[in-house]
């Protein structure tokens, strides 16, 4: 399915290829009259393919928001100690006028603009439909607005104060005409394509109408996006708690519907995004890279287990793999105080393929029993301990033979935007904050998620995984807060989840301390985000809006830039 999705997608850069007018002005030129095409369902199916294509690109999740836009926190921080190169964003040293800000600005804006065209060339074009496929355009329509949804979320959480574009007309208009909407009006018009997708898709496992539903948005993605949408809502900057009740309730929907649920292996997740395999149980939203060979060009591909990944040298076998996202030494140390927890070693790699596997803290002299015991002692080769990686898309571990790609940069292996984890562990936090105190089923909820990390089953009570019982408001919410990072880490959430409970700077500095107190080795920790004059205390809550955008218009930029 994954090459079907291929051909299918590389035939649409054709149809959507596009022009930078202005960021706001993203316009879709094609190379067909329109007016002579999506005269039914299977073309309009052709163009809604073009809609989700962006999101393989690297201004999105191929490299930006999955990566490069995510480090800079207490779990993951980039590699060296400089802010040099590609380091400039992670560190927050950018400024207004960073190339890679820009350009995620306009391409998401680009992929909104995608999006309302093809829903206004739908519904005119619908009218004259066979009463089936009026069935399929109104599935494809909520696929758009559901589309549409998520990129304006991405918008709003990036980039704070922005314009809302509902049509096509609107991008048509001299740049010096749009205004910065308020967040809470580009929340509702989230909310509203998001419950208008929530009433018109099906469930994946019930997905009769689609004859190609392979990482495609499902009622299941839109209520899990709409939970995440509340959450975000209610935390800061906008903080309209009574938010926290809609997220609870919706997210309550999807669990009750039993329509999603969490794989038995923690472990299975990695090998499903290494081989490119779909498993709609808990993917929610998941963003496909596949090219047949290395040649890349348009191809959808991404950097993806190149970056974030294991480090390894280039042999004949494979390509290398920069390993330039590093684990925060202190969340290992943290974490190591749950010896039973399953996903550490799943998720953090002390190792590297050099060409073969070795652990970052063995000399070539040393044996292995010797490595293990430096890996074990935190006073024990703390230089090299800052190496260590993510191990999620480890692309030598999970990688299988058919999705490989010889390249030093790229990979097939695939993107979590959403899982039906992050779900559970909202509505954990959703009851806890609404109820000001953990509920039966928020305590239900995040010990699902614990129980599944430690190997056990995910319904049995068990007093080595599950959150202390009768916690307040305050210890259930940490509970959740560390249980995220533990059971999300390096997918994404970690720095906008700081941010959304107001202590993205805060967390900065006390991570600074914290390396400091564990670090006994001549000179310092690698730490540059913390750097004084770098991360600062509210701005770094919001990207800039680019340079090119501000003087194109009269916005008022964001705090601090």
């Amino acid at each position: 399915m994954k090459t079907k999705i291929y051909y299918i997608l590389a035939a649409l850069v054709l149809m959507m290829n596009t022009s930078c007018k202005d960021y706001l002005t993203e316009e879709s030129k094609t190379d067909i009259d329109k007016s002579k095409y999506m005269t039914n369902a299977a073309e309009a199916e052709n163009v809604l393919l073009g809609v989700y294509r962006n999101m393989v690109t690297d201004d999105m999740y191929g490299f930006n928001l999955s990566i490069l836009f995510t480090m800079g926190t207490d779990i993951a921080q980039v590699e060296g100690s400089t802010n040099e190169n590609f380091r400039i964003i992670p560190t927050n040293s950018f400024t207004a006028n960073q190339s890679e800000i820009q350009k995620s600005y306009a391409k998401l804006y680009n992929s909104v603009y995608n999006a309302n065209d093809f829903i206004e060339g739908l519904e005119q074009k619908m009218v004259n439909y066979s009463n089936a496929d009026k069935q399929l355009a109104t599935i494809y329509l909520a696929e758009a607005r559901g589309l549409r949804a998520l990129y304006y979320f991405e918008l709003l959480r990036h980039y704070g104060h922005i314009a809302l574009i509902t049509n096509t007309a609107m991008s048509n208009q001299a740049p010096s005409t749009f205004v910065q909407e308020d967040p809470a009006k580009v929340y509702q018009f989230i909310e509203q394509d998001l419950q208008y997708a929530v009433e018109n898709l099906p469930y994946a496992v019930d997905d009769t109408f689609r004859g190609n539903k392979s990482f495609r948005l499902s009622k299941g993605s839109a209520l899990g996006l709409l939970t995440k949408v509340y959450a975000t809502w209610a935390g800061n900057p906008v903080k309209d708690v009574s938010k926290w009740e809609m997220a609870a309730k919706t997210a309550q929907i999807l669990i009750q519907s039993n329509k999603h649920g969490l794989l038995e292996n923690y472990e299975q997740l990695w090998k499903n995004a290494g081989a490119g395999t779909w498993n709609p149980t808990e993917s929610l939203i998941e963003v496909s890279f596949y090219s047949p060979t290395a040649t890349l060009g348009s191809d959808p591909i991404g950097r993806i287990g190149k970056w974030n990944g294991v480090k390894a040298t280039s042999t004949s076998e494979r390509g290398s793999n920069a390993g330039n996202v590093k684990v925060v030494h202190t969340f290992v140390l943290d974490w190591r105080n749950y010896p039973e927890d399953l996903r550490r070693d799943i998720s953090v790699a002390n190792y590297q393929y050099n060409p073969s596997k070795t652990l970052w803290a063995k000399a070539a002299s040393e044996t292995e029993q010797v490595g293990l015991a430096n890996d074990a002692d935190p006073t024990k080769k703390q230089k090299e301990k800052q190496n260590y990686t993510p191990g999620k898309w480890d692309t030598e571990k999970y990688v299988p033979q058919s999705n490989k790609l010889i390249n030093n940069d790229r990979s097939n292996v695939n993107w979590y935007v959403l899982r039906y984890a992050d779900v559970l562990l909202i509505y954990a936090e959703a009851l806890n904050e609404w109820k000001q105190g953990p509920t039966t089923d928020a305590y239900t909820a995040v010990n699902m998620v614990r129980r599944r990390g430690y190997g056990l089953p995910v319904t049995t009570t068990s007093t080595l995984a599950d959150v202390t019982p009768g916690l307040d408001v305050q210890g259930f919410r940490d509970a959740v807060h560390k249980e995220r990072a533990f059971e999300l880490a390096f997918e994404g959430d970690r720095k906008l989840d700081l941010i959304r409970w107001g202590v993205y700077y805060e967390t900065v500095k006390s991570t600074s301390l914290k390396l400091g107190t564990w670090w006994i080795t001549a000179g310092s920790p690698n730490y540059a985000v913390a750097t004084p004059g770098y991360t600062t205390k509210d701005k770094h809550d919001l990207f800039p809006i680019p340079q090119r955008e501000m003087d194109l218009t009269k916005f008022k930029q964001n705090f601090g830039w």
